[in-house]
């Protein structure tokens, strides 16, 4: 077995943080629960087949048999039970590790804010003033508040040995809480799909020994002549890059990770004003056309009232001058016994 599975990462499995132990917990847990059924199905598949084969002549032959009372009820009642134990784990877990929710500690959280770009990973500390590329440093047994957005497509942003798993969105914000048990440096990765340099970005997370180690790798990337205060710093960074090394910048803009949001948030607005915009003038085009013609038909009915009303003067002068046998009648003026 340890052969079969030597080309296998086990990182969930061998977590280093209070999240991936509670995970792991759950993982193990709903695996036993689930075994119940798999196992005794499994062995009776094959002792069945064994035992009712053609070469065995001794196992009854009951061809008219349809049903048992209490086989229905083991089938029934025992898959019953798994399931209302692992409603009932889940309905739990999943309130005690909600990515939300702080960790209870005494010490002071490090607070970082993670941007996913094309294809690397940008660790903005605000409290700190600075911020890396694909390295994220932070004392064990620390809890960390990491708020994730995205610059570009969406993204996941995870830590396996840490525990938990939380997706990059462009224009939202998501909240994950971890904590390392134990310094080391563990693998982080991006775990969704996002393009062409996809497998290549990940990066480090360091858990330094104490606070005086991660003092220490501050004033390291406080060394960089590297600045990140303006967004069009922001914006030559955030160009796609395949495999980027790690990068330090001594001074970065504390509430890039707000106006980025900001950013995005404004984008969709100009848009949904220019799609009402556009909205509007449609719809004002069709009212002038429709106004236009109503105005074309009024019109045209008005002439062709005149029209009409042209042709029945004409006719009624017609009428006075010719009588109904159609001759013209006798001079009025003419007076009666004149030659």
């Amino acid at each position: 077995m340890g052969l079969l599975l030597s080309g296998c990462d086990t990182a969930l499995m061998n977590p280093k943080g209070q999240i991936g132990l509670e995970q792991k917990s759950l993982i193990l847990t709903a695996l036993m629960l689930m075994l119940i059924v798999v196992i005794p199905v499994i062995i009776m598949a094959i002792a069945f087949a064994r035992k009712y084969r053609a070469a065995n002549t001794g196992a009854t032959y009951a061809p008219n048999w349809a049903h048992s009372n209490k086989i229905e009820a083991v089938v029934w009642t025992v898959p019953v039970i798994i399931i209302v134990i692992l409603a009932t784990i889940t309905w739990k877990t999943s309130h005690e590790l909600d990515p939300y929710k702080p960790l209870e500690s005494e010490v002071q959280p490090i607070k970082v804010d993670v941007i996913s770009l094309d294809w690397k990973w940008l660790f903005v500390y605000p409290d700190l003033g600075i911020a890396t590329v694909n390295e994220l440093a932070f004392p064990a047994n620390t809890p960390v508040n990491f708020r994730v957005t995205s610059g570009t497509v969406m993204n996941s942003f995870f830590i396996p040995q840490l525990g938990g798993q939380i997706y990059a969105m462009a224009g939202m914000q998501t909240k994950l809480h971890l904590i390392a048990n134990e310094p080391g440096e563990y693998k982080g990765i991006s775990g969704s799909y996002s393009g062409a340099g996809f497998s290549g970005m990940k990066f480090k997370a360091i858990a330094t020994p104490d606070q005086a180690a991660f003092d220490a790798w501050v004033a390291k990337v406080k060394g960089s002549p590297k600045l990140l205060t303006t967004m069009a710093q922001y914006d030559e960074l955030a160009k796609p890059t395949e495999y980027h090394p790690v990068e330090y910048y001594s001074s970065a803009d504390p509430q890039l990770f707000v106006n980025l949001i900001n950013k995005f948030m404004g984008d969709m607005k100009h848009g949904e004003h220019a799609a009402m915009q556009h909205g509007e003038d449609h719809a004002a085009m069709q009212h002038d056309a429709s106004m236009s013609h109503e105005g074309m038909a009024h019109d045209a009915s008005m002439s062709h009232e005149g029209m009409e009303h042209g042709d029945a003067m004409h006719h009624e002068a017609q009428g006075e001058q010719m009588d109904h046998a159609g001759h013209m009648p006798a001079d009025k003026t003419v007076k009666a016994g004149t030659n």
